[in-house]
């Protein structure tokens, strides 16, 4: 409750705040796809608009690079899974960068910095009683000589008799069962039938931390749609959580153990950590003073609502244990659809995010998803008929051609500089007023409603040149003053949008900041700019074509697997 307290003080207050977010890490296995881009653009869009504000925000993420997939994939590829996860995170990196995402330091849990933290942290929590060792059955390849995960073992559903299910839930009835329980079970790995065998494993208490839990998720760290999920589990009574894993598998020894390792859940968030502390020894940065239990400073975890128990529920337990800071939001959206149904190979519509990059501007999707975000865990469609229409209406057919229509008359007929005086103060004040409304919402990632206040503003001012007419004014030489006056106003109007839409269309502004010869702070909304120097217009944006969809569909439809 301190931390979100402190979180609304330092805003209401106008002091900087220091801000650490993460999004949940791409795993190490796959291209990214746009899923994974709806909520990197989302974090990103959140920590540029804490920058705008001037506060020190320091967004970090890292590839999640340990576990049995990896192993395998790597095996059957016939190099090694460090060889593996270095092309795989090059793969992410270039993705992440060609999306605009901003991040600070994009680094692995495949590290040192990871290594020693998962070790201390296990020893504390150890030493508070909260680990437990116990012997457990699992499903046991023979022939491949391993432990066999849940989805490394298929057969028929004990329930309802469908064939071909995973071994933890049936997807066709819902019953949830061990591998074992599967009718006719095989590993995915072999063909063979797994049997029965016991093995040591560790646990961490997570039932200890049922109180605990209960009085922090109430504290507002979760908006209240995932706090009503996550009681439910809660009344339901928590089991405590298996933390080990056996060899062979890819990832951090647990000490004192050769062939027991970390299990990558356990690792992966306290990649966070390590990945600042990176961060930190390359920055001059004081690590501890943002770790430590009593921190000032802020927390921000941004992650799909697949993956809240392992955030809400498993991590903040394990934080509490070892006596470090808890996050102070955890910020929860829901999956992304394309065109009314999930991402489909078989559809060509399960769309990498090089597939769309290499047939379209990452910033019409940026702004698309902005439009569609809320701060519910709700899902979002990419309807790609509405997509085009709405980048094409919105961006280019209003925000871009209001600065087209204005500019050329201004540096063509007044030298470049904007008019000495506002031509309407009161319509430039209602602009300049909503930063406060706007502010809010991406604050609190309402982004939709942002959106919606923006683009409503834009179609006041393209209202506002459209009334004033300035290209029927200027045939008389007499108008030149009031023509100056009318598009003087459009290009301050203009420049509050592209204001609002910075932390969504980055690329957008910087065109516009070297179009207004300004760089442009949340601030900048406060005062108008008044004989000032612009420069010549050159084309912003260009408007999406059916090509355009058509290609990308065609890409993700075989042409760059």
């Amino acid at each position: 409750m301190l931390g979100w307290f402190l979180t609304i003080l330092s805003i209401y207050m106008n002091k900087k705040r220091q801000i650490i977010v993460t999004n949940a890490l791409p795993y190490a296995n796959s291209a990214l796809h746009l899923g994974h881009i709806l909520e990197y653009t989302q974090t990103d869009i959140w920590v540029r608009f804490q920058r705008m504000k001037k506060n020190d925000c320091f967004y970090m993420s890292a590839d999640d690079a340990h576990g049995t997939p990896i192993m395998l994939t790597a095996s059957q590829k016939g190099i090694s899974p460090e060889e593996h996860i270095h092309d795989v995170k090059k793969s992410h990196e270039a993705d992440f960068r060609d999306f605009l995402i901003s991040v600070d330091n994009y680094y692995s849990t495949h590290s040192s910095e990871n290594k020693e933290l998962c070790e201390s942290i296990f020893e504390v929590l150890k030493k508070n009683d909260h680990i437990e060792e116990r012997e457990i059955s699992q499903a046991f390849d023979s022939k491949e000589n391993i432990f066999l995960a849940d989805r490394y073992v298929k057969g028929t559903c004990p329930v309802c008799s469908a064939e071909n299910q995973y071994g933890d839930n049936c997807e066709i009835c819902g019953a949830t069962y061990k591998p074992l329980d599967l009718k006719n079970p095989i590993s995915v790995l072999s063909g063979e039938t797994p049997i029965e065998k016991e093995s040591k494993h560790y646990f961490f208490k997570l039932s200890n931390f049922s109180d605990f839990l209960k009085k922090w998720l109430s504290s507002g760290v979760v908006e209240e749609g995932i706090e009503n999920k996550l009681s439910e589990w809660l009344e339901e009574g928590l089991n405590d959580w298996d933390i080990s894993r056996d060899a062979p598998y890819f990832g951090f020894n647990i000490p004192g153990e050769s062939d027991k390792f970390f299990y990558v859940w356990l690792d992966a968030p306290i990649g966070y950590i390590a990945t600042f502390q990176n961060f930190c020894a390359k920055a001059n940065l004081d690590f501890k003073e943002f770790w430590k239990s009593d921190s000032p400073t802020e927390l921000y975890h941004f992650i799909g609502k697949d993956i809240i128990n392992f955030h809400a529920l498993f991590w903040p337990a394990m934080l509490k244990s070892a006596n470090m800071r808890l996050p102070t939001k955890i910020c929860v959206h829901g999956f992304v659809t394309i065109d009314g149904s999930k991402m489909s190979k078989s559809r060509g519509t399960f769309i990498l995010a090089r597939d769309y990059l290499n047939n379209l501007n990452p910033e019409y999707l940026r702004y698309y998803y902005a439009s569609k975000l809320s701060n519910s865990a709700e899902d979002i469609d990419l309807n790609l008929e509405d997509f085009a229409q709405k980048v094409n209406s919105d961006l280019v057919g209003k925000v871009v051609n209001l600065a087209s229509r204005c500019s050329k008359f201004i540096t063509k007929g007044n030298g470049g500089y904007l008019h000495s005086k506002l031509d309407d103060e009161v319509l430039w004040n209602k602009f300049s007023a909503a930063s406060v409304s706007i502010e809010n919402y991406y604050e609190n990632r309402s982004f939709s409603k942002a959106m919606r206040e923006i683009l409503s503003l834009t179609d006041l001012a393209n209202e506002y040149i459209s009334k004033k007419e300035p290209w029927r004014l200027n045939k008389d030489p007499k108008n030149k003053d009031k023509v100056i006056s009318i598009c003087s106003m459009g290009m301050n109007l203009f420049r509050l949008i592209i204001i609002y839409l910075k932390p969504v269309t980055p690329v957008l502004a910087e065109r516009s900041e070297l179009l207004l010869n300004e760089k442009l702070y949340w601030e900048s909304a406060q005062s108008p700019s008044i004989n000032h120097k612009i420069n010549e217009f050159e084309p912003l944006l260009h408007r999406i074509q059916k090509e355009d969809i058509k290609s990308m569909l065609d890409s993700a439809n075989g042409g760059s697997k």
